[in-house]
């Protein structure tokens, strides 16, 4: 996409994903923007970097929308909500990154790595006047629908299982604050704060936390489903997923089974997923965590046979790790790309 000045938006610019947001935007052909920053009352005043130049956070007023070209939303969800049509109205581009939007009108879940053979028709049938906003797909959903299409486009995919590691920045600073505080108060003996997770998150594997707090993995799964579905467009199987909320501070692992169709090789395998996205590791010791992919634009992956077993399979286990928020970033600025192209076209409101 060609740049020409634009004024942008950033509506939660304190948060962990809006400080993401704001980074990955600045390094991307929007980087020489004019940047707003808002968030709430609490960061009022904050210096932040954003493009080339040092801004304040400014506070959140429907007015202050007036001649954005694009608003992304990466506050609270109440935020988004309240001030979502404000953005709209102004004429901007709407890119809400807290999936807020997705069951109003005319909203379209986006995830333009997908590979355009597949989505390309979808996407200029859905980026049109009636578009109000874009929802940009869950990180760990376009993950794995990355990984299923090249797949299926080197051998059909019988079955995709996985199960993904959720860590707290998944949830926001406050999050992470509780983990370290809950870390500590543990070793030292002492009562856990719970306002986040609602129990024990701190060396703690858990499908479930109970209803007392704000952490929900079982959400995070049905979220992740439902993308998936939305950006496979029926092209690629269905994912089997369960979501374990992990007791580590930042990033994703994932631990995919892949059933094929007919068996190939360990290294037709590996070149079948090869491509931009996607880096491959061959060697179990440099196998990929969460702590060595942060800031890292794509996933890591490490595939070997399900058996163990040298020679051609049906089945292959996939260990995969990726930076949940620069991977939300980048989708999201990837969302704002796409409805660029055609804005200058009038076709996007």
């Amino acid at each position: 996409m060609q740049f020409h000045p634009q004024k942008i938006a950033i509506v939660g610019a304190a948060t962990l994903l809006g400080k993401e947001l704001n980074e990955v935007l600045s390094s991307s052909t929007f980087g020489p923007s004019d940047f707003l920053l808002m968030d709430d009352e609490e960061v009022l005043g904050k210096l932040e970097a954003a493009g080339d130049e040092v801004t304040f956070v400014q506070r959140i007023e429907p007015t202050a929308f007036e001649g954005c070209d694009f608003v992304f939303f990466a506050a609270q969800p109440e935020i988004t909500e309240k001030h979502w049509q404000a953005a709209r109205q102004a004429g901007a581009c709407v890119i809400d990154l807290t999936e807020t939007l997705e069951k109003q009108p005319g909203v379209v879940v986006l995830a333009p790595w997908i590979p355009a053979e597949m989505t390309t028709e979808r996407r200029k049938s859905l980026l049109d006047l009636q578009t109000a906003a874009v929802v940009p797909a869950h990180p760990a959903a376009m993950l794995l629908a990355l990984v299923a299409a090249r797949c299926h486009k080197s051998v059909s995919v019988r079955s995709l299982w996985a199960t993904l590691l959720l860590s707290a920045s998944e949830f926001g600073n406050a999050a992470i604050m509780e983990l370290h505080q809950q870390t500590i108060n543990l070793l030292s003996f002492q009562s856990l704060p719970q306002d986040v997770f609602g129990a024990q998150a701190a060396f703690n594997l858990a499908v479930s936390l109970g209803e007392e707090g704000q952490v929900r993995p079982v959400q995070a799964e049905e979220n992740i489903r439902r993308h998936y579905a939305a950006i496979s467009s029926g092209s690629l199987p269905e994912l089997n997923l369960q979501v374990v909320q992990a007791p580590v501070f930042h990033g994703y692992a994932l631990s995919v089974a892949v059933e094929l169709e007919s068996a190939v090789t360990l290294a037709a395998m590996q070149a079948a997923l090869t491509g931009e996205h996607i880096e491959i590791v061959t060697e179990t010791a440099a196998a990929p965590g969460n702590i060595g992919i942060t800031g890292e634009a794509g996933m890591t992956l490490l595939a070997r046979s399900a058996s163990g077993a040298s020679g051609a399979s049906t089945r292959y286990w996939l260990w995969i790790a990726a930076d949940n928020l620069r991977l939300a970033a980048i989708n999201a600025v990837a969302c704002a790309v796409e409805m660029g192209r055609l804005r200058p076209q009038g076709k996007v409101q």
